[in-house]
């Protein structure tokens, strides 16, 4: 639940970015990182926004309502140009799945967004609005069976993870979702569907710009199906802006699959990982206001 500042580029092309800065997000400036026994820390390029899913999601579903949208509780009869947001629709063999979870702690906070890497999962901690602390992490079956798919368990058996949350006090119940999968690809295009989000390619969480490229996805998807360009070159675009992202996200799964991030952690810079994550959302959002078709 932290943001880049692509968010406010994002929300500032649909109207948004003072409603969100009224929500008081959390101001985050350094990124820490936990790889076994190495910790690598550094300064942020620019500062990032801690707001937590609840408070943006009804903000984006407040203002579709206000600008004409209707909820629907059951499928709504599709028109020609559909926009498809369904999420993560992958399976998994049972036995080598991973589950994700989330909760939020009353605790100390600070200006960092810490990620902990260890043997069978991560868990991402930064503050958000209301001075809450998100605790967010993926972790693998086999982790969560050997605890008894205990949450609180699992988010103290890391040393460094376990002192960051010492004093914390859990403020709600833990929140859960899966099987999680990676395809680390662009979702094919299909007649008269335009993809946005988790259903147009599902973004590693440890990168922290899921919510950013679901936002800009959702804008170039909702261009994409008014101006009657095509799926296929909308989803060529799609590509373009999260291809640098899906591959470093792909690399760096890799590395902790074999267990030599660890040792090739004091070789790099926390900050990269901040940048080599980042979908390129301004060029493109720059582009699109040349003109309906623009960067298509």
């Amino acid at each position: 639940e932290f943001l880049s500042p692509e968010i406010l580029v994002a929300l500032g092309e649909i109207g948004m970015r003072r409603a969100f800065l009224e929500e008081s997000p959390a101001v985050l400036r350094r990124i820490v990182l936990h790889v076994g026994r190495t910790c690598v820390t550094g300064r942020l390029p620019e500062e990032a926004l801690g707001l937590s899913r609840y408070a943006l999601d009804r903000l984006l579903l407040d203002a579709a309502i206000a600008a004409g949208g209707a909820v629907e509780r059951s499928p709504a009869d599709s028109p020609d140009a559909t926009i498809i947001a369904h999420g993560r629709q992958f399976r998994e063999p049972k036995g080598d799945r991973l589950f994700g979870y989330k909760a939020h702690f009353a605790g100390q906070l600070d200006d960092a967004i810490a990620v902990y890497f260890f043997p069978g999962g991560y868990v991402g901690v930064n503050a958000v609005e209301q001075g809450m602390l998100n605790v967010c992490g993926l972790a693998s079956e086999g982790l969560l069976k050997a605890n008894g798919f205990d949450f609180d368990t699992v988010v103290r058996i890391y040393a460094p993870l376990r002192e960051r949350l010492e004093g914390s006090r859990r403020a709600m119940d833990w929140l859960a979702t899966g099987p999680v999968a990676f395809p680390n690809r662009v979702a094919p295009a299909r007649a008269g569907e335009y993809p946005a989000g988790d259903a147009l390619a599902f973004v590693d969480p440890f990168t922290g710009s899921g919510v950013v490229s679901a936002i800009t996805g959702g804008i170039l998807a909702g261009r994409a199906a008014a101006f009657g360009v095509r799926p296929d070159e909308y989803t060529q675009s799609a590509r373009r802006l999260l291809s640098r992202q899906l591959g470093v996200t792909r690399v760096f799964r890799y590395l902790l699959a074999k267990g030599w991030a660890e040792d090739l952690a004091p070789l790099a810079r926390a900050r990269w990982l901040f940048e080599w994550t980042r979908a390129r959302g301004r060029p493109a959002l720059a582009s699109m206001r040349a003109g309906p078709a623009a960067g298509f």
